[in-house]
């Protein structure tokens, strides 16, 4: 008697399980999906089988994320007392605004014009298609919600480098070597970043790997290097929050776990007219190799 013939399981992209995700998040029952999935050319049995996988997970999920994961601790400025300004290791920087629920606040005066330009002169020659690590892998890949191009220094790389890691690391009271090397980005008209978390999904399966260097990521600055001329702000689509990009200023963010709840759902709004320059730098848990 032969055995029945088993049905090859078909690789699911990243932006199919996010096509499918984002169907069924919008209401749209799985009857509805098998048949756009075959209207555009997909055999049944394949897209049954990738609706039950997808659909699945996303249930799953949903069940583990009503546990919230135990909260970190988190770089954190001193502002006890409401201070103006901060000692951020040579130069004072101001507080412009300050929120605590969630973490959100923003600084001038973190970089000085001249900085600015220099970094923006470092990493002009090394600029190529942003990327960000995909959690599903562990790898590195071009994200086409960031359209953006960009490059990491390694930590302390140049003497301006050194000197703002310096100054973050007095002004947040975290650590230089938790910190990742500074990432620049150049956003050119239209370009943008769509809302998104910067901590990685425990739930991806190439996390683990990921966390290898240093842990967790719990805080974000994002530092203009130049002020577009229309656009390019950075937004809180969950608490109704845009700061407007102004040479020199930052904005830090911190998420003590893994998850929504943070609201840390942040985006780079487009450049609608000029450019945009940004240095940003994620905060680990832990010692970043």
């Amino acid at each position: 008697m032969s055995a029945t013939p088993t049905r090859s399981v078909p690789h699911i992209t990243r932006e199919m399980r996010e096509w499918v995700t984002d169907q069924a998040r919008a209401g749209h029952t799985p009857e509805a999906l098998l048949a756009s999935m075959k209207a555009s050319g997909w055999e049944e049995d394949a897209a049954l089988d990738v609706l039950e996988i997808v659909l699945r997970d996303i249930v799953e999920a949903g069940t583990r994320q009503k546990v919230l994961p135990p909260p970190a601790r988190v770089p954190e400025p001193f502002l006890d007392g409401a201070p103006a300004t901060l000692w951020a290791h040579d130069r004072e920087v101001r507080v412009v605004m300050a929120m605590r629920d969630p973490r959100v606040i923003v600084f001038s005066g973190l970089l000085s014009d001249a900085e600015c330009d220099e970094i923006v002169a470092l990493a002009g020659a090394r600029l190529a298609r942003s990327h960000t690590v995909d959690t599903a892998t562990g790898a590195s890949e071009v994200n086409a919600a960031r359209t953006s191009d960009g490059m990491f220094f390694t930590r302390g790389e140049h003497p301006v480098c050194a000197r703002f890691e310096a100054r973050i690391a007095a002004l947040l009271n975290w650590p230089v070597e938790n910190g990742e090397g500074l990432q620049v980005l150049h956003y050119r008209p239209g370009a943008e970043y769509k809302p998104h978390y910067d901590y990685f999904d425990p739930d991806q399966p190439g996390t683990p790997a990921v966390l290898r260097r240093g842990g967790q990521r719990v805080a974000t600055l994002v530092t203009y290097l130049n002020t577009p001329t229309r656009g390019g702000g950075t937004t809180f689509p969950d608490i109704g929050l845009e700061v407007t990009p102004l040479k020199g200023h930052a904005v830090f963010f911190s998420y003590d776990r893994p998850h929504p709840s943070t609201r840390s759902l942040h985006g780079g709004a487009p450049v609608l007219e000029g450019d945009k320059w940004v240095a940003t730098k994620w905060l680990r848990v832990g010692r970043f190799d």
